[in-house]
């Protein structure tokens, strides 16, 4: 079921967590774009709560018109104080559109959890959402540049932007960086357990959460990686996520 029906039975439970009950702007201003109306008691408030959920985030789904047809495109990102930067190749007629002031809204989400309620209408997800809507500019310095790329491989694997070789000026051409303030935005968080229905509690069927991570495997070596390399593979923690466990 589509994300704006999560949590459809859930809304006492939410409703304790934020103690909401009418739709809610984001503080991010007075606009209908903004307005939470469905379960509005899911809705985050907090700017911190905001910018949490997009570092936890790795993939961003990028909406917008070109020549009159919308697209959605997946892409690479990176939160950088209050502005978000995307990341794509400029050999990409969609990616280029990005870099010219561009409409659009960039959605971040991550999942949590599959709720298993004992009714199907009351089953759903737990998650994490964040919409984040303006205008793109590309990002033509240098340095602001550079530091986006760096951003974008430190959210990855920690430490790693200083072990690789930087980019070339050749591949500097070939790479689109745009800018999009985190001005406008609006987010929603849905937690908990399922909230059956009183009559459907009796019903002969498991409930509960089915709890979800991000979790990488072991690294597996390139073909041609030397074997003085092998026991060099990263390890850690990346920015917001979950690693793999050195063990298994």
């Amino acid at each position: 079921m589509p994300l704006s029906n999560m949590g459809n039975a859930r809304t006492g439970a939410a409703r304790d967590h934020f103690g909401m009950s009418n739709p809610v702007p984001a503080p991010a201003g007075d606009d209908w774009r903004t307005t939470v109306r469905r379960l509005p008691e899911l809705a985050v408030v907090d700017r911190a709560d905001v910018e949490a959920i997009l570092d936890a985030g790795l993939v961003a789904h990028v909406g917008f018109t070109a020549d009159d047809r919308p697209y959605v495109v997946p892409m690479a990102y990176t939160r950088i104080g209050s502005d978000l930067f995307l990341h794509g190749s400029v050999a990409s007629r969609l990616v280029r559109a990005l870099g010219s002031g561009t409409r659009v809204c960039v959605t971040v989400t991550v999942l949590d959890g599959i709720v298993l309620a004992r009714s199907a209408f009351n089953t759903s997800m737990n998650y994490r959402s964040v919409m984040v809507m303006g205008e793109t500019e590309a990002v033509a310095d240098p340095d602001a540049r550079a530091r986006v790329f760096e951003s974008l491989l430190e959210r990855l694997v920690p430490g790693r932007s200083a072990r690789v070789r930087p980019p070339n000026p050749a591949e500097l051409r070939q790479t689109l960086v745009a800018r999009l303030p985190i001005d406008l935005w609006s987010a929603k968080v849905s937690t908990g357990p399922p909230d059956d229905e009183p009559a459907d509690l009796a019903y002969p069927v498991w409930a509960g959460e089915i709890p979800l991570r991000l979790v990488a495997d072991r690294p597996v070596a390139a073909p041609d990686l030397p074997e003085h390399l092998m026991a060099d593979a990263p390890d850690g923690r990346p920015s917001g996520g979950t690693w793999w466990v050195r063990e298994r």
